[in-house]
Parts: C-alpha cells; structure tokens; sequence
C-alpha cells in the first residue's frame, strides 16, 4: 500500500507490503540516482515477500532533493543525510500495526548500502543486512558498533566493488559473508543474475528474521 514516511522533518512516499504471517520486514534503501521505483529493487522485493517478508521501499530524498541531485549528484553520496532517513524509517515502523512488531532488516544499493550498514549499527533491533554492489568502504566509520551480521552480494565482473567489498568483510561482524555471483556486472543486467541475488537475500533474511510459525 501507498505510504508517508514521516520523520528526520520530511515526509517521503513508501510503498510498504506485508505479506500474511510475515517473518520479518525488510527495508530498502536504493542506490545513486534511484527512487523506490528501482526495477532492481523490485523485483527482489517480489521474491522477499514470496518468503514471507514484508517489504519497504521508499524515497530516500524529496522531490526538490531529487531534482536537485540528478543536476549535482551530491546528495546520493550524502551518506549522514541518507542515514539519517532511514533510521526515521526504522523508527516509522513502529507506528505501523502491521509491521510493528516484526524483525527487522535492511537491504542496501550502491550508495544506500552505507546508509543501510550505518543506520543498522544506529539501530540494534536491525537483525540483519544485504548489500548489493554497495559501497560499504563509505560507512566504516560504523562499523565498531554494528553488530547485525551482513551479506555483502558482488558481481563477478564488477571488479572494482568486489575489492572493495573484500576489503571491509573482516571489520563487520562475525557473521558477516561476501557472495560473488559469477558473470554479473555492477547492476546485475545479466540473465539469472538477478534471480541469484533474491535467492541469496530471501535466504539471509528468512535465516536472521526467523521463520513465520
């Protein structure tokens, strides 16, 4: 259903489904230049409410911030300011009945996968997180209070984004995994690629959210 993210003093339109005896929510926080419109992002939110998570896909910035970023692009490397919304969203949760009470975990793009780490090591009932061609490298500075485990989901090809990935996997926390899907470039174009990471998030989650009874 259509929703208003109220907090952080803006209020940002949400689209936020929960499927029937959900074993947890998911929050997304999408990449560079993106909205919550992200096909990408779609379609795993799809497969994460085939396995009963609920989903939240939101716009990190206002229509005028989107304007403005698409002429600049400096606001989608703001990472303090995307963080900052999306732990509103976290805390939005809890006026929301049906997804009040449910665990809680964040799946990150690109730039919105330093804001999902940072806003998780902010928030500690975050159980989990997936980061997909993130840029990790950009919320270190988080890392010495996150404590939700973290999948770190590479292309193959996306050489660059991989390194960096390796890089971090050691200073997050215990748990924490990096999946390379083999052939696939940053935005994950290539056929079935897509497919692996879904597969790969829904089983992250459904294993750190718990399963629905």
């Amino acid at each position: 259903m259509d929703v208003t993210v109220e907090g952080d003093d803006v209020e940002l339109p949400g689209d936020l489904t929960v499927p029937a005896e959900a074993s947890g929510i998911v929050l997304f926080a999408h990449g560079s230049g993106s909205s919550r419109r992200s096909p990408r992002n779609q379609t795993v939110a799809a497969g994460l409410r085939d396995a009963r998570l609920g989903t939240l896909l939101f716009d990190l910035l206002t229509t005028e911030e989107a304007r403005k970023d698409a002429d600049t692009g400096e606001l989608r490397f703001d990472i303090e300011l995307l963080t900052g919304r999306l732990t509103a969203a976290i805390d939005w949760l809890d006026s929301q009945p049906a997804a009040q009470s449910l665990p809680r975990g964040l799946f990150g793009a690109s730039t919105g996968a330093a804001a999902a780490l940072a806003a998780a090591a902010e928030r500690p009932d975050v159980k989990a997180v997936v980061s997909r061609g993130g840029r990790p490298d950009l919320a270190s500075s988080a890392f010495g209070t996150l404590h939700a485990p973290v999948l770190l989901i590479v292309g193959g090809r996306d050489e660059q984004v991989r390194t960096l990935n390796e890089v971090v996997l050691p200073d997050l926390p215990p748990d924490s995994e990096l999946a390379i899907v083999p052939g696939a470039s940053h935005l994950f174009e290539e056929p079935g690629a897509l497919d692996q990471v879904t597969a790969l998030a829904a089983q992250w989650f459904t294993r750190h959210l718990g399963a629905a009874t």
